[in-house]
């Protein structure tokens, strides 16, 4: 199952259930009355207020102390050098509970640093689900679709990033704890963005991939189930989206040596992935397919053969002649 752990809170939820116990009062006092005799309204040579300080360090009273202090100031949102708010170096240090106290504060919850990235973008990328809830919490302003100067939304991220951790694990030979544990951590923070209301049809600007695209590319067979599993109304369509005039189907073909390739074309075909397309350089995903041995055992996998006579013994959709094919009895 690949059930999330970290599911939405309902209306009228409290977060305090979520984040932990409420901050020691005796504490914030002290922060207050310690704040009075500084000067918390300077920003350091790397543009460091105390906030951001407290913030990275995950002082929660301390930085409400301080973050209350510059907010009466209009300076909530003041950026270091690499252009992140308190609010963003929070969600950078995995501090949900800092997150939730700044923006509750009235922090802006779509500042981006000078790449573009929002909190969301930041806690996709990193994959920290307890920081994306933070952020979801009752937030109806938060933007979903943002994007950073790499043309990428939050779903984007977190699907790319779950992508190199899996990746990573594969490399181990499935056996590291922690990796898997992050790989389960990374694809709850894309459950959580489409559970949310982000757009499954979202393209990336630079090679207008969607989520399915991004997966399939990477050989991302958890994402890929996951994805292929979402019910759509205009599921055929879903599936057959272009980027740059390549498929998804055009992708999975050209994953030559993934142990994955087979049961992605499978997957693909079965919700409906059309064979006959083409792509700009007039290729179907047939002619994308490895050739030699390892080809025909993946023309076996799609369970086709090349027809003699034009006829065809596959059992689903096939892959190698989608033009020419007879259904079998």
């Amino acid at each position: 199952s690949i059930a999330s752990p970290w599911p939405l809170l309902g209306p009228g939820q409290s977060t305090q259930l979520i984040f932990g116990p409420s901050m020691d009062a005796a504490k914030l006092e002290e922060a207050r009355m310690l704040l009075n005799g500084m000067d918390y309204s300077s920003q350091d040579e790397d543009g460091d207020t105390i906030l951001h300080i407290y913030t990275a360090k995950g002082l929660r009273e301390c930085a409400f102390a301080a973050a209350e202090k510059l907010r009466d100031l209009g300076r909530l949102d003041a950026k270091e050098h690499k252009g992140k708010t308190a609010l963003l170096v929070a969600v950078t240090a995995n501090q949900p509970e800092i997150v939730q106290d700044l923006l509750s504060l009235g922090a802006d919850i779509n500042a981006c640093d000078v790449k573009g990235q929002t909190a969301l973008h930041l806690a996709a990328h990193y994959g920290f689900p307890g920081v994306l809830q933070a952020i979801l919490s009752g937030r109806p302003n938060v933007n979903l679709e943002a994007r950073n100067f790499e043309g990428m939304t939050p779903l984007h991220c977190a699907a790319i990033s779950h992508s190199v951790t899996t990746k990573a694990l594969s490399a181990t030979g499935l056996t590291d704890v922690h990796l898997q544990a992050k790989a389960n951590e990374k694809l709850s923070c894309v459950q959580m963005l489409l559970n949310a209301g982000a757009s499954l049809l979202s393209q990336e600007i630079k090679s207008n991939k969607t989520l399915l695209h991004l997966a399939v590319k990477e050989g991302n067979i958890d994402l890929v189930r996951y994805l292929l599993r979402i019910p759509l109304p205009n599921v055929k369509d879903f599936v057959n989206m272009k980027a740059h005039g390549h498929t998804a189907l055009h992708m999975a073909a050209g994953l030559h040596g993934n142990p994955y390739q087979e049961e992605i074309l499978q997957l693909l075909l079965s919700r409906g992935a059309d064979p006959s397309i083409r792509n700009l350089e007039n290729d179907q995903p047939a002619h994308l397919l490895q050739s030699g041995h390892q080809g025909e055992q993946v023309r076996l996998a799609a369970r086709c053969t090349p027809p003699r006579g034009l006829s065809c013994v596959g059992k689903t959709q096939c892959i190698i002649y989608p033009a020419t094919r007879i259904p079998a009895k």
